[in-house]
């Protein structure tokens, strides 16, 4: 029986298909196309920051590469990167259902994201956008003389496909369980993903909104948010806020769902606290909707309104950490394999940890007011959104990388990449924690020369990560054709998706499956041996 890899090769069938399989590899090639936009981007900042003066790029050029840098990172890389690829992958697959609930849909979403991305880059290739990712009016509503509206038509059309998944996620986990898949039965991958779709069908329509309401003043001087037309600049932060903090959990929930099923599998242990792992989730998706104005301590709302905001900041760690105790209580007495996929959920606990505790700092009134718009905000964003997840899909992508394709990649090349990428990371970002409590500003390409030292740090580091990040490309490319045959479950996992064939079929199973056991039935069983041309 051929695979849903072989089943018809022609490019028709590939961009008319509705296998759930193949349209997450759609998702795959358009995501990675970003991402390498958006770490151009990077780089042409980090050597502009070399040194205290403007050599590279002058102010304008600057202003446009950080926003082409954060618009191709959030919207169209970090924000649909592991739902859009391993959700549609493997949710199917891991509740015994043959496909996502609306598959036609589902194609749809990618057209639509693509079209989205069409947009985005005619804006960029035209001469780009000034405001930042964040679009701040009345800067971007009025004074900006770059394709404002073009830039976020495209993420606005990029929105829908970001809507349709969520609602389709969300009906498939619902419906479509196999017999015995109960609630509690769920992996908690999916778990992670149900909560995320809630955000993403309740929030994304406010950024979609919001966007249409720039369009409209810049383009017919409607009074919304500029305050010479009778609008409200602070009524945008509120807007934009609203969906872009729970955005923030649309990129890392599914991280943590991630690393839910690579700590069990590698410790050999069954998770600890299940139950307060998928009501974790939940909770981050519902307080995540009432933390926003911690982004607006310093815009003059009320000191009352800031207490309460610190106040759901600090709450919303709780389920946070919740996830991070309970890995750890699967790690104690495990029998750890300190596999590919290992190394990256391990590295992913500490870079969430570090960023997680450095978001405390920033939900405290008084210090949020020293560090707001330094680097020390560009730090922990990132140490969040880049660095936690990023580990996780690059962890996910080597956990599911034999069942995606059949193949086995250099275990000795994945253990390396993935110390090269916890350890440039780190040496990216961190001396920029300090850069930021002595005080230097975000989005400048001048600053003050005794900033130079740490700055080069922050560069050397930068390309560190950039090599971490290539090698993965050129060896997983590299198995596909010279990789061992990965076998049918090369980790001894549990979970539906093992237990089907690698590559699996076109329909995922022969029969739906019936679940009997709980998940993670893992009893320290030893890990299988990988072939000895795969280490």
């Amino acid at each position: 029986m051929k695979n849903y890899l072989t089943q018809d090769i022609s490019l028709k069938s590939w961009l008319l298909t509705k296998d759930h399989k193949r349209i997450a590899l759609l998702y795959l090639i358009s995501i990675t196309f970003f991402f390498a936009i958006g770490g151009f981007a990077a780089l042409c900042m980090r050597l502009e920051l070399l040194t205290p003066g403007p050599d590279l790029l002058k102010a304008a050029n600057y202003n446009k590469m950080f926003t082409l840098h954060g618009i191709s990172m959030v919207f169209f890389f970090l924000i649909p990167s592991i739902p859009t690829v391993f959700g549609n992958f493997l949710i199917p697959i891991m509740i015994g259902a043959r496909d996502l609930a609306f598959p036609r849909l589902n194609l749809a979403s990618w057209y639509i994201y693509t079209l989205g991305a069409l947009f985005a880059l005619t804006a960029a290739i035209l001469g780009g956008v000034d405001t930042g990712w964040t679009f701040y009016t009345p800067y971007s509503s009025t004074y900006s003389n770059t394709h404002v509206v073009l830039m976020a038509t495209g993420i606005f059309v990029a929105g829908f496909s970001s809507i349709f998944t969520g609602l389709n996620f969300l009906v498939t986990i619902h419906k479509m369980r196999a017999p015995g898949m109960t609630w509690f039965r769920l992996p908690l991958f999916v778990w992670a993903h149900y909560a995320t779709s809630i955000i993403m069908v309740l929030g994304t329509p406010v950024i979609a909104i919001t966007l249409v309401l720039v369009g409209l003043e810049r383009l017919f001087g409607v009074g919304i948010f500029d305050p010479r037309l009778g609008g409200d600049p602070l009524l945008f932060q509120h807007l934009f806020w609203f969906y872009s903090h729970p955005a923030v959990y649309i990129m890392i929930l599914p991280g943590m769902g991630v690393i839910s099923e690579i700590i069990p599998c590698f410790s050999r242990n069954r998770i600890f606290g299940y139950e307060f792992v998928a009501y974790s989730s939940i909770a981050i998706a519902i307080l995540g909707f009432f933390v926003w104005g911690h982004h607006m301590f310093i815009t003059g709302q009320s000191v009352y309104a800031g207490l309460v905001f610190s106040l759901l900041s600090f709450l919303v760690a709780i389920p946070s950490a919740i996830k991070a105790f309970t890995w750890t209580a699967t790690l104690y007495k495990g029998r750890i394999y300190l596999r590919t996929p290992m190394i990256y959920a391990l590295g992913f606990i500490g870079l969430f940890t570090i960023g997680g505790l450095t978001g405390l700092i920033l939900a405290s009134l008084a210090t949020d007011i020293h560090f707001h718009d330094t680097y020390f905000v560009i730090a922990h964003f990132h140490y969040i959104m880049v660095g936690a997840t990023m580990m996780a899909y690059l962890g996910a992508l080597h956990f599911w990388w034999p069942k995606i394709t059949g193949k086995l990649y250099p275990e000795f090349w994945g253990r390396i990449s993935a110390v090269i990428v916890f350890l440039g990371f780190n040496m990216t970002f961190f001396p920029q924690f300090i850069l930021g409590y002595l005080g230097m500003p975000r989005r400048y390409h001048v600053y003050p020369p005794e900033f130079q030292v740490l700055n080069i740090f922050s560069t050397a580091g930068a390309t560190i990560l950039g090599v971490g990040y290539l090698m993965p490309f050129v060896y997983l490319i590299w198995s596909l054709k010279y990789g061992p045959d990965a076998g049918n479950n090369p980790w001894g996992a549990t979970g539906l998706e093992w237990k089907t064939v690698s590559p699996p079929i076109t329909e995922n199973f022969t029969q739906i499956p019936t679940v009997t056991e709980e998940a993670y039935d893992y009893h320290q069983e030893p890990m299988p041996d990988l072939p000895e041309e795969a280490m």
